[in-house]
């Protein structure tokens, strides 16, 4: 402040720089700018106040609750997942912050029948994918890749793995993996299916599977040129609930009405999913919805599709986006972030298509009405899918009966998703006009 108001007597040019320690791609928190007074110093009240009014400042720490917190959610998950999906969540939990003093050692040269390989160890690499690979194939999973070495080497122990690494030329120059399950950050996605697509591997991509039309374009071009197998992280379609919505309204005629309304986790203004160069929130939470949406409308009618968004600040929650298809049907999301929903994001489905009336309440309950018909569907555990399309992804190589998803579906939904998110940035409608041809590869 002296040096300042010694260059501003003096009529000079002056500039502070501060060196700190966060990368670039890091935002500052919100209250870290409001709460900076006119003289540089900190006001205390303003951070205690915006704190008490608004705890998504900070990003819940499951690790870090009160014990009573930790029983009470885990009771409830219990009742809604099962005892041992229930623990591989919490597991994934502490995983996220375990480390070793001494990191454990690998032994890549033992002979070995496994040949899976899982990119990112997150909580959901470790507590959805490591978990129903091993539950429903064993002790397949040959190696994980991960930039953090504590996560990788946390993964490689509790499923029992042949490696762990850092490095991404070791990963993909191994031959014996002949699958890749892919859940890094998401602007990798795309990047690392390329690059196993390229050397002859089926590839599992959670979601999102792109956050530009760049990436989607040379996606599919390799697809088209490798012949490769991939298949994407949409699960909810291939929950038992998801698939007999699509059932039902698929046995009926004319255009529907279909709305999603979601109730999903606050993230602090700093999480890395609000990164520009991940794509935020749209591609990676409301892309569930879009493509639940997507495959749901006529095939053979689905184009033009207008998307009309409705936001107030943020384009990427607390929005609705409104769809319209060439058959007349409508689609509606509603992506809302007020508070943390104590299970979870909160899921709510309704549609209507001639005499059926479809009701799925956070894929726990679902009623299906058609006529004077009503049945009611709750199964026992909480089902999004997770379980069948880990299972059918595999099946991609053992026994390679499933052929994967094709361009055409690998394309629309992508662009569906991209489109959604370019009309909310811009706050204007987008038409798309028509969907996949070969003309769009063109020059990828």
């Amino acid at each position: 402040h002296i040096a300042a108001a010694y260059a501003a007597n003096a009529g000079l040019p002056f500039a502070a720089l501060r060196v700190i320690s966060d990368p670039a791609t890091r935002a500052l928190p919100a209250l870290a700018k409001s709460a900076i007074k006119p003289n540089g110093d900190i006001d205390l009240r303003k951070v205690l106040r915006g704190l008490a009014r608004n705890p998504r400042t900070r990003m819940p720490d499951y690790t870090k609750r009160p014990l009573s917190f930790k029983i009470r959610k885990a009771l409830r998950y219990t009742r809604l997942y099962g005892i041992r999906r229930t623990l591989s969540i919490v597991r994934g939990q502490y995983n996220m912050a375990r480390t070793y003093q001494t990191l454990p050692p690998v032994h890549r040269d033992r002979p070995s029948h496994k040949h899976v390989g899982v990119i990112g160890c997150g909580i959901f690499g470790f507590g959805v994918i490591g978990y129903f690979l091993q539950k429903n194939h064993g002790k397949v999973i040959r190696a994980v890749l991960d930039h953090n070495a504590n996560r990788a080497a946390s993964f490689f122990q509790r499923y029992g793995l042949d490696y762990y690494t850092t490095n991404a030329d070791e990963f993909f120059s191994d031959p014996e993996i002949d699958l890749v399950y892919i859940a890094s950050d998401h602007l990798s996605h795309a990047e690392y299916a390329i690059r196993a697509l390229e050397l002859g591997k089926a590839v599992h991509i959670e979601k999102p599977h792109c956050v530009t039309e760049s990436q989607l374009r040379r996606l599919c071009a390799t697809m088209r040129r490798t012949g490769g197998k991939v298949r994407l992280g949409f699960n909810r379609p291939r929950s038992t609930l998801g698939r007999m919505i699509q059932q039902k309204l698929g046995e009926q005629i004319g255009p529907a009405t279909m709305n999603w309304s979601v109730s999903g986790a606050p993230l602090p203004p700093d999480h890395w999913y609000y990164n520009p160069e991940e794509g935020g929130r749209v591609v990676g939470n409301m892309c569930h919805y879009t493509d639940f949406i997507y495959q749901l409308a006529p095939a053979e009618k689905r184009y033009p599709i207008v998307i009309q968004p409705t936001k107030f600040d943020r384009p990427d929650e607390n929005v609705a986006v409104t769809y319209l298809f060439g058959d007349g049907s409508i689609g509606v999301i509603t992506f809302s972030t007020k508070g943390e929903p104590f299970e979870g994001d909160k899921e709510r489905f309704s549609a209507h298509r001639d005499n059926c009336l479809i009701a799925l309440d956070d894929f726990h309950r679902l009623v299906i009405e058609v006529g004077g018909d009503k049945r009611v569907i709750a199964p026992f555990f909480r089902d999004h899918g997770h379980d069948a399309n880990m299972t059918e992804s595999y099946e991609m190589v053992r026994p390679g009966s499933n052929p994967g998803s094709d361009v055409k579906y690998i394309w629309e939904t992508g662009m569906f998703m991209l489109k959604t998110k370019e009309a909310l940035d811009k706050g204007e409608t987008v038409t798309i006009a028509r969907g996949f041809d070969e003309s769009v590869l063109a020059g990828a």
